[in-house]
């Protein structure tokens, strides 16, 4: 039994316990073995005859071709993470957000033979903290164009009762006049 099979073994009975999707590819990249999670995220089109696809064929990420995360493992002989990667799933418009996680599968030699990718899909995370800042920009605007509101309306009324302080004054050396 070589080293792939022998891990996707040992590996299928903690299988299920992977609430995050992922996916086994062997040393060309192709997948060999996959969770329900990873399945039931692609179009139904991609789905199928998903074992012996290219990953990078349908998971198309910002990383794949210069930053391949199961290179890096395997070059590393490591664990590899790899927060907030961008990219979209083959044949869908739009787009996806991912922490992705790998580990090598060695054999005997510590020859890399596959890797196992895990996906944790935090597209709806992220947008919901691209509107908070949007909203946290917006309300910042709005604070400082109320204070410039408030500068504006300050300064007016500093002017009104300079005018009036004078207006008074006039009417003081008026009154003064009249009464001499």
């Amino acid at each position: 039994m070589d080293a792939l099979s022998a891990f996707l073994e040992r590996f299928k009975p903690l299988a299920d316990v992977f609430m995050d999707s992922y996916f086994v590819v062997d040393a060309q990249r192709n997948i060999v073995e996959f969770n329900r999670a990873f399945f039931s995220m692609l179009p139904r089109q991609v789905a199928r005859g998903l074992k012996g696809k290219k990953c990078y064929e349908v998971l198309e990420l910002e990383i794949c071709k210069e930053r391949c995360i199961a290179e890096q493992c395997w070059r590393d002989k490591r664990h590899v993470r790899l927060d907030e990667i961008n990219g979209r799933i083959a044949t869908a418009e739009q787009p996806v957000r991912f922490i992705l996680s790998a580990i090598p599968i060695l054999d005997d030699a510590g020859t890399p033979v596959g890797a196992l990718e895990i996906q944790r899909n935090v597209t709806d995370e992220a947008m919901v903290q691209v509107k908070y800042q949007e909203m946290l920009e917006s309300e910042a605007r709005e604070r400082e164009r109320l204070a410039a509101q408030i500068r504006t309306r300050t300064r007016e009324l500093l002017e009104t009762n300079q005018s009036l302080l004078r207006a008074q004054k006039e009417l003081l050396a008026y009154k003064k006049g009249l009464m001499l």
